[in-house]
């Protein structure tokens, strides 16, 4: 697949009223979705095709609006974020070298071979979040008899550079793969492990976003108007990810994390 076959001014579909007003409330419902659990793409990339975008632009429009509501969501409970030190902003680079591969994928590649793979990833995810704090415990247990400590950092959270390839790639699911990963280095406290994937995702989203305008792969009417939603759920997401139960928030996360598995394996292998 060839640049020139993303080119999004070979997109008819017109902006519409109807299409506008779709695509604004999946917005909000995508940026709840993604700012508190992840998995936004479930309710905002159906949009984009609805909206009349092919899968492939469908993609790059779906990245490049998610950033904003997602980066809103880490700033609003940045008192939860791990110390924005020199390990933490380092992964945050390895994540954006993934999430920039990824990106450069999408533009040369037939979006089946990497689709196929989306639930057994999601499938993974859920369950390592269904585990975390068992798994998190045991791995810090371990790592702590041998002298060493797992933390936030591009050696000891390697799963996040290919998640972070797979989200520049198709990012349908990457915040409940994400908040996986992080939720093993807090040992399942969900809050913290959100407001890093929060931060991560956005960070990623942003260099896929960047690659894609600059390469003329984006629908912008479309794209701006899903944004403009995202941002306002992500305003009542991160809220709402404060003052619930964590118990609670666990239990969304595995049901989110299910349901996402088995949309994808029946829209992708039947």
């Amino acid at each position: 697949m060839t640049t020139s076959q993303l080119a999004p001014d070979r997109c008819k579909s017109e902006m519409t009223l109807h299409s506008l007003l779709m695509l604004v409330l999946a917005g909000v419902g995508g940026g709840m979705l993604s700012s508190m659990v992840g998995g936004a793409a479930v309710v905002t990339y159906p949009a984009l095709l609805a909206a009349g975008l092919p899968p492939v632009t469908a993609t790059t429009c779906n990245l490049t609006a998610s950033f904003p509501g997602v980066l809103i969501a880490a700033l609003s409970d940045r008192k939860q974020l791990p110390p924005l030190d020199r390990a933490f902003v380092g992964m945050l680079v390895a994540s954006m070298v993934g999430a920039a591969i990824g990106a450069g994928l999408l533009l040369v590649t037939p979006q089946k071979v990497f689709a196929v793979l989306v639930p057994v990833l999601l499938g993974f995810a859920t369950l390592m979040c269904a585990a975390a704090e068992p798994i998190g415990n045991w791995l810090h247990a371990r790592a702590h008899k041998r002298g060493k400590t797992i933390d936030f950092s591009v050696t000891n959270l390697k799963m996040l550079v290919p998640v972070s390839l797979y989200g520049g790639y198709f990012g349908a699911g990457v915040g409940v793969l994400i908040l996986g990963v992080m939720s093993i280095a807090t040992r399942g406290n969900y809050r913290t492990a959100n407001v890093a994937k929060n931060l991560v995702g956005s960070v990623n989203n942003a260099t896929a976003a960047a690659i894609f305008a600059l390469q003329g792969q984006v629908v912008w009417p479309q794209t701006l108007a899903l944004a403009a939603g995202t941002v306002a759920g992500g305003f009542a997401g991160a809220w709402l990810a404060r003052i619930l139960p964590r118990s609670f928030m666990r239990i969304a996360v595995v049901v989110t994390g299910a349901i996402l598995t088995a949309y994808f394996a029946w829209k992708y292998w039947f």
